[in-house]
């Protein structure tokens, strides 16, 4: 009896009899023979309701447990079906495994924390299983971890953004929460159809709690939260601006190296070989040279340039007005958000003002842009809201795609991000 109850502990079995132990020396493992205690018997897989007997299923399997030290561990019981009345014939619950798994809970549990917190090799070669098994382990706890916690309850400030997960144009809706700076949902694709989802788990109470929305100016994300949210103050994300701003600059600049090598090509060629002192000069040629390596002294901030950036930056200056001027009204625009509430509001008003009579095509299309989207640029002026947050969880994203190559489905993928980065992650077996 001391016996039992000692591989009842080891193998973290609970409303369950060992009915023996042996060894298998094809397999190489220790067997542990189990059935569920009486009261654990003939339930449905799926909703646990004690259910009539069905038939004897597949016979006798054996479910993968936790190594004792070097050798593997698994754990033998029948396997019959039950007649549950809401799902039909199913393979009948048993106390120490999740329905469908191949493992047992604790196996699972052990191999969502290890991916969680440890490289993809050490996993596989620690539990001696395939990656794509991982997988399916991390799906299946982080499912049993969403139907005993609710990661929507209480959301009043969020952010939205998409990332991609793959080539081909695949990408997931993430959203995340202000207050506690968690991922709470995730989801396959960056259309209204992928975030209509997102509230329709909300729900119609708690959409209406809703008081803050950041994201991009994508229209996807606006429609919805003005159809879901629509009490909801839309925030207007800071970078994003500032990076519309950075476009138009670049377009000066590429329009500005395009007049340059015009002025290039008619200039006479130089022939090969070490150049002589009476040769033509080349202002054309060297100038187009300069402004293209002169992209990043534009897009930099000011603190961050080098002593090289900054005298390219003068003799950008002193040689092509116009671009300088684009120059200065991204870094105007730049200093909208710095300023914030209201000296920020007026800093816009005359950015807007400048933009407007400014005479370049790019920054006038830009200021139209920018007036459009007033209402939630000045909403991120008052609250302080960005979407720096998400962009932080997009980033950790982007490191555990890399971990996750190889998994079957996105799917998978979400179940990762959600246990590392939804503050809920899977305990280790004997710690819960």
């Amino acid at each position: 009896m001391r016996e039992r109850s000692v591989w009842e502990r080891a193998c973290g079995l609970t409303r369950t009899v060992v009915e023996g132990v042996d060894f298998d020396e094809a397999a190489g493992a220790v067997i542990v023979s189990v059935r569920p205690a009486a009261k654990a018997m003939n339930r449905c897989g799926r909703c646990g309701r004690k259910s009539p007997r069905f038939d004897q299923g597949d016979g006798r399997r054996r479910w993968r447990a936790l190594d004792l030290g070097s050798t593997k561990v698994f754990v033998e019981a029948s396997a019959p079906r039950v007649r549950c009345r809401a799902h039909g014939p199913t393979v009948a619950q048993v106390p120490w495994a999740r329905h469908g798994a191949g493992h047992t809970r604790d196996f699972d549990d052990q191999a969502a924390w290890l991916a969680v917190h440890v490289s993809k090799t050490a996993v596989v070669e620690l539990l001696r299983i395939a990656w794509r098994t991982v997988g399916s382990i991390i799906t299946r706890v982080s499912a049993d971890i969403d139907a005993n916690v609710d990661r929507l309850d209480g959301l009043t400030r969020i952010g939205i953004d998409e990332i991609s997960y793959k080539r081909g144009y695949r990408y997931l809706t993430v959203v995340v929460d202000h207050d506690t700076g968690r991922l709470v949902w995730a989801g396959v694709g960056r259309d209204e159809a992928t975030l209509e989802r997102f509230f329709d788990e909300l729900g119609a109470e708690r959409c209406a709690a809703i008081t803050h929305v950041t994201a991009d100016a994508a229209d996807w994300i606006a429609h919805v939260v003005a159809r879901r949210a629509p009490q909801a103050v839309k925030c207007a994300d800071p970078f994003h601006v500032v990076m519309w701003a950075t476009d138009a600059l670049d377009e000066v600049r590429r329009q500005a190296w395009n007049d340059a090598r015009a002025v290039a090509r008619t200039e006479p060629k130089r022939r090969p070989g070490r150049p002589r002192a009476d040769a033509a000069p080349r202002p054309g040629h060297e100038r187009a040279r300069a402004l293209k390596h002169a992209r990043y002294a534009l897009w930099k901030n000011p603190e961050n340039l080098t002593e090289r950036q900054q005298v390219k930056l003068a003799w950008i200056a002193r040689t092509d007005p116009r671009l300088h001027r684009a120059y200065l009204l991204k870094e105007g625009l730049r200093t909208v958000f710095a300023l914030k509430g209201d000296a920020g509001k007026q800093a816009l008003d005359q950015w807007i003002s400048w933009a407007r009579r400014c005479r370049i095509p790019a920054f006038v299309k830009l200021q139209r842009s920018i007036v459009r989207h007033r209402a939630a640029i000045d909403a991120t002026l008052d609250h302080g809201l960005s979407n720096a947050l998400i962009e932080s969880t997009n980033t950790k994203i982007r490191l555990l795609t890399r971990i996750a190559f190889g998994f079957h489905n996105p799917e998978a993928l979400i179940a990762l991000a959600m246990l590392a980065l939804g503050h809920q992650p899977p305990a280790l077996p004997g710690r819960q």
